[in-house]
């Protein structure tokens, strides 16, 4: 899930893990330990997170990073064989390096609107690459096309619902960008594991995509209609 509402630029002391998931939960508007895969996969970030915090590693540096995993891995399923096994281990990276960005700037009090804009820009071009992994692998183009539709118009009403002046997330969807990163390295994976079929998990890890996709945008179009009124 992107970030969103970043303001600050002052480095402060960094801080705890109740803190982090208070800011968290400012940012977005909901509370992540009502979720447990939410609180655990904060929780994990936050472990990462507080030693690059105290390093001073820049937030954006790691933007940077994820977007450059995720456009390698095309390239390395593209390898064939048993390649996409790697390639889902870098979609994987790519996943933890982009939710490991904001998790270091707002442990640090580092954040800015400028980064949250580049993450954001970073994330779309991280998905396409994904999918664009898939379709490398041998999924069915139209699949590919539909999952990524649906989850650039997943980002894109959250994007218009904040610029119309909604502060939190409306809700958290069965399609989030750590649920597309999953499923995107898991289908992978099978395509790695059985380079035989390769093709035929490529197109399963595009349709997974898409329906998930479709569910998430209903879930969010009904959420941001009830809070735009």
């Amino acid at each position: 899930m992107d970030w969103i509402g970043w303001s600050s630029r002052e480095s402060s002391p960094a801080l705890n893990r109740d803190e982090y998931l208070d800011a968290w939960a400012r940012l977005h508007g909901t509370d992540p330990r009502a979720t447990a895969l939410v609180r655990l996969w904060l929780g994990l970030s936050y472990r990462v997170a507080r030693p690059l915090a105290s390093w001073r590693v820049p937030p954006d540096a790691l933007t940077l990073l994820g977007v450059l995993f995720a456009l390698a891995a095309p390239l390395v399923a593209a390898a064939g064989g048993h390649w996409p096994v790697a390639a889902a281990a870098v979609v994987t990276l790519s996943g933890f390096a982009d939710n490991l960005d904001g998790a270091v700037a707002v442990v640090s009090g580092r954040v800015t609107r400028w980064g949250a804009a580049l993450d954001a820009l970073c994330d779309r071009v991280a998905d396409g690459a994904g999918y664009l992994a898939l379709w490398v692998v041998g999924a069915d183009p139209w699949l590919v096309v539909a999952a990524a539709v649906l989850a650039y118009l997943h980002e894109y009403l959250r994007a218009r619902a904040a610029a119309l002046g909604q502060s939190d997330v409306a809700v958290i969807t069965v399609s989030e960008r750590p649920t597309r990163v999953i499923v995107v390295a898991m289908f992978l994976l099978g395509a790695g594991l059985y380079p035989l079929s390769a093709d035929r998990w490529g197109s399963a890890g595009a349709g997974v995509s898409a329906v998930l996709g479709l569910f998430a945008l209903l879930q969010l179009v009904f959420a941001v209609r009830r809070r735009l009124r």
